[in-house]
C-alpha cells in the first residue's frame, strides 16, 4: 500500500499539472484574502508566493518538481507584459506630448538602479555572479532573466530580486506619491514603471489610466535602457 501511495505521489508531483494547479489555487486564495483584507501586504501575488513556499516546505516537495509546471506559467510572462500596450494606446496622445520626459525619466531611473546595485555589491564584496543577477532587478522578468543568464547570473536570485522589487514598489508607491506630493499622473506612472516593472504597473493602473499607460511605457523604455547601461557599467 505504501509503495502504491509513493508511486501516486511521485507521479502527481512530477506532472506539470501539479505546479500549475498549486499556483492557480494559491493565487485564488490570495484574491479572496485581499478582498477580505484590503492591504498592499495582502497582494494576491505575495500571498500566493508564501503559500506555495509553505506547501513545498511542509510536503518536502523539491522546487524542481513544482517548476515543471511553473515554467509553463512563466511562458506567459512575455505576452502578459505585451498586453499592457492596450493602456498605452488608449493614452497615446498624452504620452506623445510627454515623450522627452518619458525617455529622460526612464534612463535616469535605470541608471540610478544599476549604479546603486553596483555600489552595494562592491561594498559587501559580492561576487560577479550575484552582482550580475541583481543588476536587472527593476525590469520585467523576461528581460531580467535574459540579461542575467547572458552574463552568467543566477536565475533564482534574479527572479527573487525582481519579485521583491515589484512588490515593494506596489506596496510603497501610493505612500511615496503622497509623501512627495506628485500631482502629475505621467510622472507618477513613470516612477512606478521604471522602478517596479509589471507588478508596480498593476498598482499604477489602479491609480488611474494615465498612470497605468505611463508605467506600461516605462517598462519597455527601462528595459532597453538597462540592457544598454548594464553593458557599460559592470
Amino acid at each position: 500500500m505504501n509503495n502504491v501511495l509513493s508511486i501516486i505521489r511521485t507521479t502527481v508531483i512530477n506532472s506539470p499539472l501539479f505546479g500549475i494547479t498549486l499556483s492557480i489555487v494559491t493565487y485564488q486564495i490570495g484574491i479572496m484574502i485581499h478582498r477580505r483584507w484590503k492591504s498592499p501586504f495582502t497582494s494576491p501575488l505575495i500571498v500566493s508566493i508564501i503559500l506555495c513556499c509553505l506547501t513545498l516546505w511542509a510536503t518536502n516537495i523539491p522546487y524542481e518538481a513544482y517548476n515543471t509546471g511553473g515554467a509553463i506559467i512563466s511562458m506567459f510572462l512575455g505576452p502578459a507584459t505585451a498586453v499592457l500596450a492596450v493602456s498605452m494606446y488608449q493614452q497615446l496622445d498624452t504620452l506623445k506630448r510627454n515623450i522627452l520626459p518619458v525617455l529622460a525619466g526612464t534612463v535616469a531611473g535605470s541608471a540610478v538602479s544599476i549604479t546603486s546595485i553596483l555600489c552595494m555589491c562592491r561594498l559587501f564584496r559580492l561576487d560577479k555572479a550575484v552582482t550580475v543577477s541583481l543588476l536587472p532587478k527593476s525590469v520585467t522578468t523576461p528581460i531580467a532573466l535574459s540579461l542575467s543568464q547572458a552574463d552568467g547570473g543566477l536565475s533564482a536570485i534574479t527572479v527573487a530580486a525582481v519579485v521583491l522589487t515589484g512588490n515593494l514598489g506596489a506596496i510603497l508607491a501610493p505612500t511615496l506619491i503622497k509623501l512627495f506630493r506628485i500631482k502629475n499622473p505621467v510622472t507618477a506612472g513613470l516612477a512606478i514603471g521604471t522602478s517596479s516593472h509589471a507588478v508596480g504597473t498593476a498598482k499604477a493602473l489602479e491609480l488611474g489610466q494615465v498612470e497605468g499607460a505611463a508605467s506600461s511605457l516605462a517598462i519597455g523604455c527601462a528595459g532597453i535602457a538597462t540592457v544598454i547601461l548594464s553593458a557599460f557599467l559592470h
